[in-house]
């Protein structure tokens, strides 16, 4: 896929992994349309990417909302007039043992890491579709793959979206769409902040946001007959 010109929307925008997405994919002079809860986070950083000629439109809005979903992807279509890329990243991690865990931290997980994932994906499909040269990209986390204590609410809802990215792959397939599920290991973002992992030595050696954003940079710039479906990446030498 040649990026430029084409026209990607980004979900957990304003910091983090979402936010180099952002930068990386305006380098590669994509169309972006980001959005985020934080309007003023998203305004800087358009601000930011204009005036070396990116072409950003913010969307500030909450993602486990039906309707703001609805609107962020008919917003970009009709500002753009097309959807080729797709990256879902927004989330949330709450972690306790299943016996101290809410229901409310649960369906908090699962409405943003999941539920907002097939909304967003259904909604932007016939424009995927009609690009015939498209690509969803969901960020995922190790956490789907791995079990640990305290985890049993981010790891359920992160394996849901790797299976739902698999099943999502083999159906669009046929239409031109690649789907890659990336899984990072730490990322030395704010997801971590007021957390014991802070400090964790583990979390000194972390991947960077632009670590996996150049990965997915990779999977898109992959010809067309070629799909990365589904990567790892970790720190290369944990302490």
């Amino acid at each position: 896929m040649n990026v430029g010109g084409k026209v990607a929307l980004v979900t957990g925008a304003s910091k983090g992994i979402g936010k180099e997405v952002t930068r990386a994919l305006c380098r590669e002079g994509a169309r972006v349309a980001i959005s985020a809860r934080s309007g003023n986070l998203l305004d800087n950083l358009a601000h930011e990417l204009r005036p070396g000629g990116a072409d950003v439109w913010p969307f500030a809005g909450d993602m486990s909302k039906e309707k703001e979903i609805h609107e962020f992807v008919r917003g970009a279509a009709n500002h753009f007039g097309s959807i080729d890329i797709v990256v879902n990243n927004s989330g949330v991690g709450y972690f306790a043992p299943v016996g101290e865990l809410t229901l409310e931290q649960w369906d908090g997980m699962f409405d943003l890491n999941v539920r907002s994932v097939f909304i967003l994906t259904r909604e932007a499909l016939p424009h995927l579709r009609k690009a015939g040269e498209s690509a969803v990209v969901n960020v995922v986390s190790l956490a789907g793959k791995n079990a640990f204590v305290g985890g049993a609410g981010y790891a359920a809802s992160k394996h849901a979206v790797l299976a739902f990215s698999r099943c999502l792959m083999l159906e669009e397939r046929k239409n031109g769409m690649r789907v890659l599920a990336i899984c990072p290991g730490s990322v030395d973002t704010n997801f971590f902040d007021g957390r014991e992992e802070r400090s964790h030595p583990n979390l000194i050696q972390a991947l960077k946001p632009a670590d996996v954003a150049s990965t997915i940079i990779h999977m898109l710039r992959m010809p067309q007959r070629a799909m990365i479906s589904e990567v790892d990446i970790r720190p290369s030498n944990p302490a």
